[in-house]
Order: C-alpha cells, then sequence, then structure tokens
C-alpha cells in the first residue's frame, strides 16, 4: 500500500483549500471546476504530544517528528469513469494513493458554487462512490473475462479458479451497485487475492466534513448526514473549517496561531485529527529515539518485529541487531526521567521476535 493521502471530493467543496492549509504549502484553488488538474503533493509533519513530553523531559539538540505525505487530486464529477471532466487522469491519481480522504460540503455559501447547484451531502458521497466503484467494476469485469478463459488451461488453474471467480462475481455484484468494495468486508485471504487489482475502493476512507465558522464546535445537519454514512462503512470523521485552518496557516507564529485557536474556542487545528487519522489509516505506527543530540519519531508498519524497526534507523542496525532496550513513553512521563524508569524495572531488554509498540523509546544494540 501506498504510503500516503489523496485529497479527493467534487470540484469546489474545498480540497485544494485544506490541502493548503494542511501543508502550508499554496494549491491553487479558484471558485469554478477543475481548477486543479495536476496533483500537488506536500509532506506533513505528525502531531505528536507524546514527542513533545519527551522534548520537555529529555531536553535535546534536535527534534524531528514523523511525517505523512498528502496529495490534493483534483475534484472528480458525474462521468469521470467514462473520461468526463478528466476524469481518467483523476482516477489514476487516486489509484497512486494509500488512503482516501473525502472531502464534502457541509456548508451554505451562495457565493461559492457547486457544481450541482445544491448542498446534499449524500448525494455528493454517493457521486463519488459511483464513480470510483464503475472504474473498479471495469477492471474486476476484464479480469474476470481473463481468468474465466483460463479455466481451460489446466486442473491447477480450474481449482485456483474455485477461489477467484467466486471472489470476483461479489465484487462484480457490489460495484455495478455503485457500492465501494471495502463494504464487502473481505478477510485477510480474499484481499490477497483481489491485492494485485487495486481496486480503489477497497482503500480506506476518511470522510472530511468541511464546514463554516458557525458548526466547527457542534454538528450541523450536514455533518450528522455524513456521519450516519461513515458509520455504515466504519469509516472515521473528521470536522474541519477550510476558511478558518487557511486564516491560522497564513499566521506567521506559533504564538498567533495559539491566539486564534483560542479565540475560536478551539483546543487544536482541526487538521490534526486529519494528520493523525490519515497516519493511522494508513498502518503507521510510531517508536522514538531520545537523547541529548536528537529526539526523534520514526514510522514503522504496525506489527514490525524489532530487528525491522532497528532497519529503519539504518540497515546495519538491522543486520548486526543484538537487542533492543524499550520502555514506554507512557513510563516516562509518569516517573520522570529514564533513570527513574530504570528504577522502577520498566526498561527491558527485547529480542529479535519482538513485535514494536506504539509509543515504545527504543535504544538498538547492534553489533556489524
Amino acid at each position: 500500500m501506498a504510503l500516503n493521502c489523496g485529497i479527493v471530493g467534487l470540484p469546489n467543496v474545498g480540497k485544494s483549500t485544506i490541502f493548503s492549509a494542511v501543508t502550508s504549502a499554496p494549491a491553487e484553488a479558484a471558485n469554478y471546476p477543475f481548477c486543479t488538474i495536476d496533483p500537488n503533493i506536500g509532506i506533513v509533519s505528525v502531531p505528536d504530544k507524546r514527542l513533545d513530553e519527551i522534548v520537555r523531559l529529555i531536553p535535546t539538540k534536535r527534534v524531528v517528528p514523523a511525517t505523512v505525505e498528502f496529495v490534493d487530486i483534483a475534484g472528480l464529477v458525474k462521468g469521470a469513469s467514462q473520461g468526463e471532466g478528466l476524469g481518467n487522469r483523476f482516477l489514476a491519481s487516486i489509484r497512486e494513493v494509500g488512503v482516501i480522504a473525502h472531502v464534502v460540503r457541509c456548508f451554505d455559501n451562495s457565493d461559492i458554487i457547486h457544481v450541482n447547484n445544491r448542498i446534499d451531502p449524500s448525494s455528493d458521497i454517493e457521486t463519488i462512490n459511483i464513480e470510483l466503484a464503475l472504474a473498479d467494476l471495469e477492471t474486476v469485469e476484464k479480469r474476470y473475462d481473463k481468468q474465466s478463459r483460463l479455466s481451460r488451461v489446466s486442473k491447477e488453474q480450474q481449482k485456483e479458479n474455485e477461489k477467484l471467480l467466486p471472489l470476483y462475481e461479489r465484487l462484480i455484484k457490489c460495484l455495478s451497485d455503485g457500492i465501494p468494495a471495502r463494504t464487502l468486508g473481505l478477510d485477510e485471504d480474499e484481499m490477497a487475492l483481489v491485492y494485485d487489482l487495486h481496486l480503489i475502493t477497497l482503500k480506506p476512507v476518511i470522510y472530511v466534513c468541511n464546514v463554516d465558522e458557525d458548526s466547527i464546535t457542534e454538528d450541523n445537519d450536514y455533518v450528522k448526514e455524513v456521519r450516519k454514512i461513515a458509520e455504515g462503512e466504519n469509516a472515521p470523521v473528521v470536522v474541519i473549517c477550510g476558511k478558518i485552518e487557511s486564516e491560522i496557516a497564513a499566521l506567521e507564529s506559533e504564538e498567533d496561531r495559539k491566539e486564534f485557536l483560542e479565540a475560536s474556542g478551539l483546543t487544536e487545528s482541526g487538521l490534526n485529527p486529519l494528520i493523525r487519522a490519515a497516519y493511522k489509516a494508513l498502518g503507521l505506527r510510531t517508536f522514538f529515539t531520545a537523547g541529548p543530540d536528537e529526539d526523534r519519531a520514526w514510522t514503522f508498519h504496525e506489527g514490525s518485529k524489532a530487528p525491522q524497526c532497528a532497519g529503519i534507523i539504518h540497515t546495519d542496525f538491522e543486520k548486526g541487531f543484538i537487542k533492543a532496550e524499550v520502555y514506554g513513553v507512557d513510563d516516562l512521563i509518569k516517573y520522570g526521567s529514564e533513570a527513574h524508569v530504570r528504577e522502577a524495572g520498566k526498561l527491558r531488554l527485547e529480542g529479535k521476535e519482538y513485535v514494536v509498540q506504539d509509543g515504545d523509546i527504543v535504544f538498538f544494540r547492534f553489533n556489524v
């Protein structure tokens, strides 16, 4: 799976505004469809209060947060799966991301054109889902036809098709109804069988409700509508006011941003939950290294073992891995220093089979 998050939605729902705010990198944005054609890409630091606590308790010369990549993809419209509105190019861009952040317009403003001339989150979501499902349907139908013909080749192929063809048929039925493939709840083995199809609608989705200033602290009816749809898909929902976020991004100092948030009745930027949700949906987790020279958050795939995580720092660490000294960031906060963590018996030695946990602080022992 690609390690990035694609921001998608209908034209003029606020995708590029949100992208510009989240990456603090200007993306072309205007009040007409198809303003963004080529995808913009930005690398974003992952907000993590645990790293802030590590820096407080283990002062250092340099702090390095974890990062995640966001891609701003131009707006899709009805007929995109057939090439409408530069649809083929947009669909190709979506295939290349690991997670989809689906931005839904949840505010009224007659000055901002809606591509369908009405605000209807359910309809907007359905439009996107249908176009992505139809694009996937074409892919599955082609593979189904090809696989069916291979049944005549050998008994081995026939046996393989006993697993594949019924699965393809389930996908075809689902996608023909404009329903995302992820709603089928495929198990691990089934996901492995269809992995090489690279289906868009199997990608995890985060619904991003772009609201006005009045709906930041309390859901409006549009947001409630999106939450109901997301609940049926077991998908997370993040509520953001693109206008506020763009104003925050334009402020020069952290102090000014903090004052602005307080004046808006917010404890943090609405972009932070989006960044964390994307990071989590990609199956990414964080371990830390800490010392006088550098406190750093390292990104790893959930389920990775200690040698693999050591290799993220340097290949020599993995090749010559001996042991890992490990303790949790929660224990550091509780006891106040690494020395006190040791005294409390919370620091432990782990070997090659240790599965690194999110929030571990690790020192790798190696020899090459």
